[in-house]
């Protein structure tokens, strides 16, 4: 079953919808590697304008029918190209990251590319997987969203035939 998703450049009226969603607690949880202050608007609103400003950096708003549901982007980590993404609560479970993150895969085809997910975001992985990401490994760091450190799988997706 196809999701309509259709994926954009970020405009600024998309951020106080991205604010909110960054906002929810379970959110928040789940993802656990957040900002240190997720609620902090002056924070949000630098961190967003310092990657906005980055020319490396690939990011792109999510509609669902219509409505900004999210934002998918790939950014380097030390190097290496990494993809995250974020969707508001309300458009959990319905198959939309997973389009999401597939669509933005075809427009962003550098390969291989890396992904984190907490262990126990067990949804993410799913999207993850669902999207060709292999677990390569496993890591450990602070989580701001739970107070404490926390289990992480690595992901790679390898380019098409390989892996």
């Amino acid at each position: 079953m196809s999701i309509e998703i259709v994926l954009r450049p970020v405009e600024p009226s998309d951020l106080p919808i991205f604010f909110l969603h960054q906002c929810d607690p379970d959110a928040v949880t789940m993802a656990a590697f957040t900002a240190k202050e997720p609620s902090n608007r002056a924070a949000f609103d630098a961190f967003w304008a310092r990657i906005m400003a980055d020319e490396s950096i690939v990011i792109q708003t999510i509609l669902h029918q219509g409505q900004v549901a999210g934002s998918v982007l790939k950014y380097d980590d030390d190097g290496k190209p990494e993809v995250s993404y974020w969707l508001g609560k309300e458009f959990w479970g319905k198959g939309i990251a997973t389009q999401a993150l597939a669509a933005f895969l075809q427009i962003q085809t550098l390969r291989p590319i890396y992904a984190r997910a907490a262990k126990d975001n067990l949804a993410s992985l799913r999207v993850l997987q669902k999207c060709g990401f292999k677990i390569t490994g496993e890591d450990r760091g602070f989580a701001n969203a739970r107070g404490q450190e926390v289990a992480e799988y690595t992901l790679r997706l390898e380019p098409a035939g390989q892996g």
